[in-house]
């Protein structure tokens, strides 16, 4: 069996960022799905890494996937890594392992080594970003009681208002702190809160928001620091009380290696779509496991086939605690996919279908075209006025 052709579909999902799934074909019938993980103005981008690496698909077995990742960094990327290309090598990756699911009609966990649980706890996010000053505190609260009444036992949003600048005042923090105390306050104390940061503050502010923040028993605190200043992440974990987490802009074992060496996090949450693959991830977390850390992994893509491939990875982990579930993904996810994943309770069973345990319906697909991101133009300096 070999590859014969590669195909990528770039949609929008109807919010939000655009969606980049990948289709291998083999010479023999069988196809298989992979999603990349997508920012806004680069999606494109990683959709030409994907069909650039074509040419190293075709004529290749699917079953090679350690030797097509391999060549695909080194040779090439020329070992020059950047998130576009982990994005566009970890779809194929999936896809690979989709296919080889199929031909041996085994779900890719059963191939990974087993299942170590039946189902898959899922954390609810995309329900509370509020950016918009206009949002008080009593609707930030009803949407979270809102989740809570759809059976998810977990949550998570960023609190803090404004864009992702990194510098807040005094206001912005105590802001963010008054709305994780709505949200306690909302879904009472047996529901689990997970704040996410997403990188802005120095040691010191991290260490401050997160004092004003423990008596509302957040389940975790969210790459408080950037995982690129590892040394100012480890000195603020060093002061929180509150679990700390990273590895959401890292890529690789090789990024994630110092991580473990530092002790920077009490949880890693890698993104399958991202950091190279299945395979990949799960390599990630052997070397986790080793250190005592837990994984959660990120996972800001549909809810088809990034969650599909997020659920086989996660299925043999000793160390998996819980994965991100994007609700308002969920009715594009549900229009696309033949058969969608079900939350129940906040868990996802395991599929036990061969493969990655997806399909999606390219006609759904085709309704769905690409949409650009309406953004702002970068200025020059001097186009700032006096």
């Amino acid at each position: 069996m070999r590859i014969e052709r590669i195909e990528t579909f770039l949609v929008h999902p109807g919010s939000a960022k655009n969606w980049l799934f990948v289709r291998l074909e083999t010479d023999s019938g069988i196809h298989g799905w992979g999603e990349a993980y997508t920012q806004h103005d680069r999606d494109r981008s990683v959709q030409i890494h994907v069909e650039e690496l074509g040419r190293y698909l075709t004529g290749r077995s699917p079953f090679d996937i350690r030797h097509f990742t391999y060549v695909a960094y080194t040779d090439f990327a020329g070992k020059r890594g950047a998130m576009d290309l982990y994005a566009a090598i970890s779809a194929i990756e999936q896809a690979m392992w989709d296919i080889v699911g199929k031909s041996l009609n085994q779900p890719v966990y059963n191939l990974l080594g087993g299942a170590c649980r039946t189902r898959i706890k899922v954390y609810a996010n995309g329900w509370g970003s509020w950016y918009d000053p206009g949002k008080g505190l009593e609707e930030l609260a009803e949407r979270a009681a809102s989740v809570v009444a759809r059976g998810f036992t977990s949550l998570k949003f960023d609190p803090f208002p404004g864009p992702w600048r990194s510098i807040i005042d005094r206001k912005d923090e105590q802001t963010a702190v008054d709305r994780v105390g709505a949200v306690r306050e909302a879904v009472g104390p047996d529901v689990d809160i997970l704040v996410e940061v997403h990188r802005r503050l120095s040691p010191a502010h991290a260490i401050r928001v997160a004092r004003g923040m423990e008596r509302y028993n957040p389940f975790w605190y969210e790459e408080p620091v950037s995982s690129r200043d590892l040394d100012g992440l480890v000195e603020a974990r060093r002061d929180i009380r509150i679990p700390v987490v990273t590895g959401e802009e890292l890529y690789t074992k090789t990024e994630f290696r110092e991580v473990f060496q530092k002790r920077a996090a009490d949880i890693i949450n890698p993104d399958v779509c991202n950091c190279g693959g299945i395979l990949e991830l799960r390599e990630i977390a052997a070397m986790a496991e080793s250190c005592h850390v837990a994984v959660s992994p990120h996972n800001y893509n549909s809810t088809t086939v990034g969650l599909a491939a997020t659920i086989q990875a996660a299925a043999g982990m000793p160390n998996f605690l819980i994965t991100e579930y994007f609700v308002n993904f969920e009715p594009a996810g549900n229009e696309i996919a033949v058969e969608p994943f079900i939350v129940e309770d906040g868990y996802i069973a395991l599929p036990t279908t061969p493969g990655l345990g997806i399909d999606l319906d390219e006609g759904a697909l085709a309704e769905r075209p690409f949409r650009s991101f309406p953004g702002r133009t970068l200025r020059r300096p001097r186009d700032e006025g006096p």
